[in-house]
Formats: C-alpha cells, sequence, structure tokens
C-alpha cells in the first residue's frame, strides 16, 4: 500500500467523529495523537480504542498483569481540531512565500503549523 500523506502530524488534538469513542450525549471527545503510520492510514490517539494485554513480568516490567494501551484507529474517524478557533476543520496546504508549505485552517484561515 503506497504512503499518503495524512492531513494530522504527532502532537495535534484531533476530535473523534465516527465509532465507538465519539461523543457520548454532547461531549466531545478529544485527544493528543501520539502515533502517525502513513502507510497503513492510521493514528494512535490518547484515551482512545483502548486494548485491554495481558502483560508478563520480566526484567523490564516489574509488575505483571492486565495493561491498557490505545490502539489505531483510521484517519478517517478524526478530524484534525484548529487550535486557534477550536473547531474541528479540515486542514488546506498553502505555500507561503518562503517557499515552506503549511497546514491552514478552512474556518478561520490562520497557520495551524506554528513551527
Amino acid at each position: 500500500m503506497p504512503t499518503v500523506k495524512l492531513p494530522v502530524k504527532k502532537g495535534d488534538q484531533v476530535q473523534i467523529i465516527t465509532g465507538k469513542d465519539r461523543s457520548k450525549r454532547g461531549r466531545v471527545r478529544r485527544g493528543r495523537v501520539l502515533q502517525v503510520r502513513p502507510d497503513e492510514g492510521r493514528l494512535v490517539v490518547e484515551g482512545v480504542n483502548m486494548q485491554k494485554k495481558a502483560q508478563r513480568q520480566s526484567q523490564k516490567i516489574r509488575q505483571g498483569g492486565v495493561i491498557e494501551k490505545p490502539g489505531p484507529i483510521h484517519v478517517s474517524n478524526v478530524m484534525l481540531v484548529c487550535p486557534n478557533c477550536d473547531s474541528p476543520t479540515r486542514a488546506q496546504r498553502v505555500q507561503r512565500d518562503e517557499g515552506r508549505r503549511v497546514r491552514v485552517c478552512r474556518k478561520c484561515k490562520k497557520d495551524i503549523d506554528t513551527d
């Protein structure tokens, strides 16, 4: 499967729009992106799609037992949250005068990338 350029990066805040972890009863379910897997088209978001795993005790892991860790979800199930206007939006890629490409919020027209 070819690598696809995803609209989200590690550290971005995203909103879950579909699936079992989407907003429940009006509350918005948001989280930070911990890992991006562009070859699979998936992301790992903190606190979303929690999976249980039986972990055996070892020298590295002193306490064995059942641990919970976030699992990957498809990129189509999340929407990028603009840090400026704090609303879920699609990102537009624009080339600036210096020649670098930045992501721009389609709602407030401000830069999402503040590198």
